[in-house]
């Protein structure tokens, strides 16, 4: 069974999250979504992606429950995938738009921070960096993204907060660019990837390589050492007790 959906309509490419139930990030659904950019990239046909999940969460994050049997040396392969995929997603030569769909926590934010914009829905969904609360500290790729899209002083307050902000606290942060009433969702996603499908895909590439090849090189520079810190503090005694109280819930 197929971890996400793909569908292509009017030369917009919608994958969805499709893992119940809370579309949690393992490794297959890592590389499910590798594919899948890889074939959206390859595409002709494609002028842009669309980014959602299905059900009420866009993103849990990290399946922590499924990782606690990881060896140690496992682990930190996956997270070098997904930070692979983060960089890949942040550097992509055609626009995607984050439709958040509901919650969208810790990785499931840093999926939707890599895109190029994003669009939330408003009511209960919350979207949070939340790692500091259960004591993991985050890797280069996830900090910089987030400098990238909010700068450095903002960064401070959300990730030392840990806070479950609402779409439209979200929206004065500057984590999300818009937000949406459910019954609209659907249709201002639509309208907006439509716009983005219009644009001129070379020249979007070169500006979006313009502007961002510097955040990068910066993820790449700090990316292996970051790593293995943030491995090595998901191993600790302490770490590891708090990872055990995490629970996924639909």
């Amino acid at each position: 069974m197929s971890l996400i959906d793909v569908k292509i309509d009017e030369r917009i490419a919608t994958i969805t999250l499709n893992r119940p139930k809370v579309n949690a990030l393992n490794e297959p659904l890592i590389d499910e979504l590798r594919e899948a950019f890889d074939d959206a990239e390859n595409n002709g046909d494609i002028n842009s992606v669309v980014l959602t999940g299905g059900g009420s969460f866009f993103s849990f994050g990290f399946d922590v429950p499924g990782f606690m049997s990881y060896p140690k040396d496992s682990f930190e392969r996956y997270v070098l995938r997904y930070s692979e995929l983060i960089k890949k997603i942040f550097m992509f030569p055609k626009p995607i738009i984050a439709a958040l769909n509901g919650h969208t926590i810790a990785g499931g934010c840093v999926l939707a921070l890599a895109c190029d914009y994003r669009i939330m829905v408003s009511g209960k969904a919350k979207i949070s960096l939340n790692e500091m609360t259960f004591g993991s500290t985050l890797f280069s790729s996830v900090i910089e993204t987030l400098r990238y899209t909010v700068g450095s002083k903002k960064s401070e307050h959300i990730i030392y907060s840990g806070k479950m902000f609402s779409a439209d606290e979200a929206l004065s942060l500057g984590l999300v660019d818009k937000t949406v009433n459910e019954d609209d969702f659907i249709s201002v996603v639509t309208e907006t990837a439509q716009g983005f499908a219009g644009k001129h895909l070379s020249a979007f590439k070169s500006i979006k390589k313009l502007l961002k090849l510097e955040t990068l090189k910066k993820i790449d520079r700090e990316e292996n050492d970051s790593i293995s810190e943030f491995v090595d503090i998901w191993y600790s005694e302490s770490m590891r007790e708090n990872l055990k109280k995490i629970e996924i819930r639909g």
